[in-house]
């Protein structure tokens, strides 16, 4: 939708609400009174369906003991299976397992496989710093030192990645790749496709990072073939704080030995003769290390169950639409008082967050708190607001933006000290 087919008044906000066919699955969220949360891209809201997943799953550890194995041991795989819709991809390519970066080192350790010739991995610069943490792991415990064989491709403004710079990037001597699908602070959506083709033309392996992607746009894994990615579940997924995360590896691979072998990801038939030897599971599964957290993996169940109940092309149309909105008041109504958009506006390139720009924003940011509005505050400028399609409103994104409009000209931000302290 344009811009110019907005309007400005609370009452048209309230149309929108009004008209929204998700409306009625804001309900099934925990909402606080009196509060416009717009951080569902760092901790998703609880929801009641998450929260009867766990209580079912703390009544069948109490009811059963030993005996829910019989149920649930195949359980990652069964969340995995609900997961599959969301980045069409094959069930069995996907396992909820660990965390974001242990299944980076998961991936890496078990594709990367460095030649004289060609050793290096290719990163950007703007991705979440425990990617990076992750890949220099690796090339060390290669032999390599990372300032060689690390190859990172720099943003020119700060706020976007080239996607033509990357693939001039791909050079003879990379083996691997690691990018996020959606950038953390601006929201800018990379185009897997085009990259992940220009990766395997020249024989390259590329991994993504779905964190700020899954539950905020469709993808489609069997037409862009990664080899591998990895993606958390406590942010749209609303799966709840270090919720486990997400790995998927193509099948193509599933005949490599997993980098970090551990016994469950050994073939079931095998698993309980507690052999010396590893023998891997031929499919995503056998890229788990540990015995699964039941516990932690529990709400995710009750969020995949409204994902795909909803679908991610409803889920996807009102993200454009509502976040569309926000940045149109803040044209309208915030520009004046040295606000800005730092996102990519083009829907197909915007994810599910805008990137509002100022040069107090930290304060700012705190000031929002104050107003009970929950933001997310990013080096050095950002103020990140996230309207969730599932549970935030039209009008409580125009309440936000008369509640940053009042803070700037009332200047109540400068109240507060502009000295760094944790903000998440």
């Amino acid at each position: 939708m344009m811009n110019n087919t907005f309007q400005e008044d609370r009452a048209y906000a309230q149309w929108l609400d009004e008209q929204d066919p998700l409306k009625a699955i804001r309900e099934r969220f925990y909402v606080q009174p009196n509060e416009i949360y717009m951080d569902g891209n760092s901790l998703g809201l609880a929801s009641k369906d998450a929260e009867k997943a766990l209580q079912n799953m703390l009544d069948i550890w109490k009811n059963e003991g030993i005996k829910l194995w019989d149920g649930l041991f195949h359980y990652a795989g069964k969340l995995g299976e609900l997961s599959a819709p969301l980045i069409n991809a094959y069930p069995d390519e996907i396992v909820i397992t660990g965390s974001t970066t242990t299944n980076i080192h998961q991936c890496i350790s078990t594709l990367y496989k460095p030649t004289k010739k060609r050793y290096k991995i290719l990163v950007d610069d703007l991705n979440f710093p425990t990617d990076r943490y992750a890949v220099d792991s690796q090339v060390r415990l290669h032999g390599y030192e990372p300032n060689d064989a690390v190859k990172v491709v720099e943003s020119l403004d700060g706020r976007l990645i080239d996607e033509t710079a990357v693939i001039n990037a791909m050079t003879d001597d990379v083996a691997l790749i690691l990018l996020p699908t959606v950038l953390y602070r601006s929201s800018q959506i990379i185009d897997m496709k085009r990259v992940t083709e220009a990766a395997h033309e020249r024989g390259i392996l590329i991994g993504w990072d779905l964190c700020h992607a899954i539950g905020a746009i469709p993808m489609d894994f069997k037409d862009i073939q990664p080899d591998f990615a990895v993606w958390c579940t406590y942010k749209y997924l609303s799966a709840g704080p270090g919720s486990i995360a997400g790995l998927y590896m193509n099948r193509k691979h599933f005949n490599e030995t997993p980098g970090l072998a551990g016994w469950w990801g050994n073939k079931d038939d095998t698993q309980f003769e507690l052999k010396q030897q590893f023998e891997h599971q031929q499919d995503a599964s056998g890229w788990q290390i540990g015995s699964p957290s039941f516990l932690a993996m529990a709400p995710l169940e009750g969020t995949l169950n409204i994902f795909n109940e909803v679908g991610m092309k409803n889920i996807r149309e009102k993200s454009l639409l509502i976040t569309a909105y926000l940045m149109y008041l803040i044209d309208e109504k915030l520009e004046r008082y040295g606000f800005s958009v730092g996102n990519p506006r083009e829907d197909h390139r915007r994810g599910g967050h805008v990137c509002l720009e100022h040069k107090e924003a930290y304060r700012i940011c705190k000031a929002l708190k104050e107003a009970n509005v929950i933001p997310d505050f990013r080096e050095p400028n950002v103020i990140r607001l996230a309207p969730i399609a599932l549970y935030n409103t039209y009008e409580e994104v125009y309440t936000l933006v008369e509640i940053l409009e009042e803070i700037v000209v009332e200047k109540r931000y400068e109240v507060f000290s502009n000295e760094r302290t944790l903000v998440v």
